[in-house]
């Protein structure tokens, strides 16, 4: 007889019943493992990266060159892009009714600044120049070398819509303001609604010429171009907006810079025949140093972090008197941006940064304590026997270098000079001494007692202009960041910026930033 185990199978045999489930078994987990996405190439994933596609919407003009790009990014993010071509102006119409997409590419910034006065931009990103020129079949068989051979009556012409695309709307443009359009309109064969289109025509010989942007003829090797002066000024400058609407803005953020870096969508943008902009090298989170005076940190702090979550960059902040930031920048530690307490210190490093902008305007007071205690109204007043003055040092900061002169012109600065008694290279130093009840007055910035009104009053210095100072933001001329610092610069030109400059006492000077900062 043969014995038999608790499963029922007789000893020594095979037990079917188990070898069927742990078969079974494995099949699933075969089964659930191929079900698995694939397993994902090295590549560095962006922060904050929700694995939904971006929406683009982008000219027929530069549909090329972004399907080059995108093959890249997908390739390296993993992220999809839908992208949508068509005309420029068709484009702009189309996310503005429907509210939705995350980026848009149109093939001149003009529509960029359309989209920004409906509000429709958040941020835009530069990413290089066509121009215009005539496409004629290689061998230019009908010898197109002028306006004149154009306009012949043998010449077969097609050019882009006027109403629908960024071409067609910049040559009308400019032709009508030189008496040239009619001309060109009663030769023209046919519109096409695309740049493409035209280029089509011409290579199928529907047409002899056609107006194109010069990168569109990439995609054409039995095409060639013929500049004509008469069209030398329309050259599209283009741009990649990313769209309010985004619900996925850092992502948005993240390929609009990924497109405008001259390691990487601005390679392709060359070899594609655009002229590209002057981008950025790429980093995954890019950074730049800003030099900043002191006194200005309680108005820019708040927008440089956002700025920072923003763009998913980092800004080094260096806060410090002015006198000690120029000479630290004198021997050779130049940062990307330098936002000064005044003009004067922004001219000793002008070389570095050739072109400043006024950005706010701000006024020395005496401060006091209180209540005015010590019954202080001007300057000559802090020539009072036994009281003590604190002011900023001359050599190490704006505002000590200003209070100098400001003493100058008051004729008070024999006579206020044996009162003070501590010299600071910041403001605020100066408003903790007078809390501490160390001081009994002190000649600072209005912005230095913002903060401070429930124990100091600030009075006003009357009659003396040079004790206004005008605060004025630079980047440097050789920095390799310069797109990233420009975008500083129109977060601190925006509204939300401007607001906070007023909260802090500072008078603003600038113009507002385009609404997309």
């Amino acid at each position: 007889m043969i014995a038999q185990n608790k499963f029922g199978s007789r000893r020594g045999s095979i037990n079917w019943t188990l070898a069927i489930i742990l078969a079974s078994a494995v099949v699933l987990v075969l089964l659930v493992f191929n079900l698995l996405p694939p397993k994902q190439p090295a590549g560095k994933p962006a922060e904050g990266q929700s694995g939904q596609p971006l929406v683009v919407y982008c000219a027929a003009s530069n549909k090329s060159v972004l399907e080059a790009i995108r093959h890249d990014y997908e390739r390296d993010y993993k992220v999809p892009l839908e992208i949508q071509y068509g005309p420029s102006q068709t484009l702009l119409a189309s996310l503005a009714v429907t509210g939705t997409g995350d980026l848009y590419l149109p093939a001149d910034d003009s529509f960029l600044v359309t989209a920004q006065e409906r509000k429709l931009i958040a941020a835009e990103y530069p990413l290089g120049k066509m121009q215009a020129v005539v496409a004629v079949a290689k061998g230019n068989p009908l010898k197109i070398s002028k306006w004149e051979d154009l306009l012949k009556p043998e010449v077969r012409i097609a050019q882009a819509s006027i109403e629908a695309s960024a071409i067609g709307k910049m040559v009308h443009k400019s032709l009508s303001s030189r008496g040239l359009w009619d001309a060109l309109h009663d030769r023209t064969t046919v519109y096409k609604t695309t740049v493409n289109e035209v280029a089509n025509d011409v290579k199928t010989g529907a047409v002899d010429a056609g107006i194109v942007f010069d990168a569109v003829l990439h995609d054409y090797d039995s095409l060639t171009a013929v500049t004509l002066p008469e069209l030398a000024p329309v050259q599209a400058n283009v741009a990649i907006g990313v769209l309010n609407a985004s619900s996925n803005a850092k992502q948005a953020r993240h390929f609009a810079r990924y497109a405008a870096a001259s390691d990487k969508g601005l390679l392709h943008y060359q070899k594609f025949g655009f002229q590209p902009a002057a981008g950025d090298a790429w980093a995954e989170v890019p950074e730049v140093t800003l030099y900043s005076g002191s006194m200005l940190r309680p108005a820019i702090e708040q927008t440089i972090a956002e700025f920072e979550e923003r763009e998913g960059a980092r800004v080094t902040r260096v806060y410090n008197g002015c006198g000690i930031l120029v000479a630290q920048m004198k021997a050779g530690q130049v940062p990307d941006a330098y936002f000064a307490c005044d003009v004067e210190f922004m001219n000793q490093v002008k070389s570095i940064f050739p072109e400043p902008q006024d950005i706010s305007q701000n006024e020395l007071v005496i401060l006091v304590k209180k209540g005015n205690p010590a019954g202080i109204s001007s300057l000559k007043d802090l020539s009072k026997d036994g009281l003590r003055v604190g002011i900023g040092h001359e050599k190490q900061c704006a505002m000590g270098w200003l209070t100098q002169r400001t003493f100058d012109e008051g004729g008070v600065r024999e006579q206020v000079m044996k009162n003070v008694v501590v010299q600071t290279p910041t403001g605020d130093m100066l408003v903790n001494q007078m809390r501490s009840g160390s001081l009994d007055a002190a000649v600072a910035y209005l912005s230095n007692a913002a903060g401070s009104v429930d124990q100091l009053d600030a009075i006003r210095i009357k009659g003396i202009p040079c004790s206004i100072a005008r605060q004025p933001f630079g980047i440097a001329k050789d920095t390799p960041h310069k797109q990233l610092a420009e975008r500083l610069l129109q977060a601190i030109r925006a509204k939300a910026s401007q607001d906070r400059f007023a909260q802090e006492g500072f008078l603003w000077l600038a113009a507002e930033a385009p609404a997309h900062e």
